[in-house]
């Protein structure tokens, strides 16, 4: 770890959130992502607040001044609708939820059903693996065009399923499902 995510990261706790990613780009931006602590028993879902992420920038502005830390401009933020997914507790705390992942390698011949060999791209929902580890699950349903009446005789697509380890993903992130008109889902129906 660097000096730098030292010092970010030391701050970030000290202030009790959790830090999620940290990004330095071209042009002297110091991106530095927020959240609240989890743990499984905990109940509700914590909200990064603005009032919270201005506690953070004054804090990190002095600790990096201290550091002689060269940056343009400081941007502290909440992880937002697509959070990235990295390590083993952020599959814990948003699994049931829709995530997209990418894996390192395509999945190769040992794909069963209409999954395509060099997939490596997936959307559906995050679900515990039987024996431990994690799989995703989703249909390859058509996309229904705005205006368009589907049956309600059609068949659904076939539930698929791919179960996958941390160490085999490239990425993964919350899905930005965004549901404009504010209605929820039918209970028991998937996104």
């Amino acid at each position: 770890m660097t000096t730098l995510q030292q010092t970010i990261s030391g701050t970030v706790q000290a202030l009790g959130f959790d830090l999620v990613e940290t990004e330095r780009s071209a042009g002297g931006l110091l991106r530095v992502t927020i959240d609240h602590p989890w743990s499984s028993g905990a109940l509700g879902d914590l909200r990064v607040t603005v009032e919270d992420c201005e506690r953070v920038t004054r804090q990190l502005q002095y600790a990096l001044e201290v550091d002689g830390v060269d940056y343009r401009r400081l941007e502290v933020s909440s992880p937002g609708i697509d959070r990235p997914l990295r390590h083993a507790q952020d599959f814990e705390r948003f699994e049931g939820e829709v995530i997209d992942l990418a894996l390192k390698e395509p999945i190769g011949g040992a794909a069963a059903g209409q999954v395509n060999a060099n997939r490596k791209k997936f959307r559906g929902t995050l679900r515990r693996a039987e024996g431990g580890g994690w799989r995703i699950v989703w249909r390859d349903e058509p996309a229904v065009k705005p205006g368009q009446r589907v049956s309600a005789k059609r068949a659904p697509a076939p539930e698929q399923a791919l179960g996958f380890t941390l160490d085999e993903l490239q990425s993964a992130r919350l899905a930005p499902v965004v549901d404009f008109k504010g209605r929820a889902p039918r209970s028991g129906q998937e996104v």
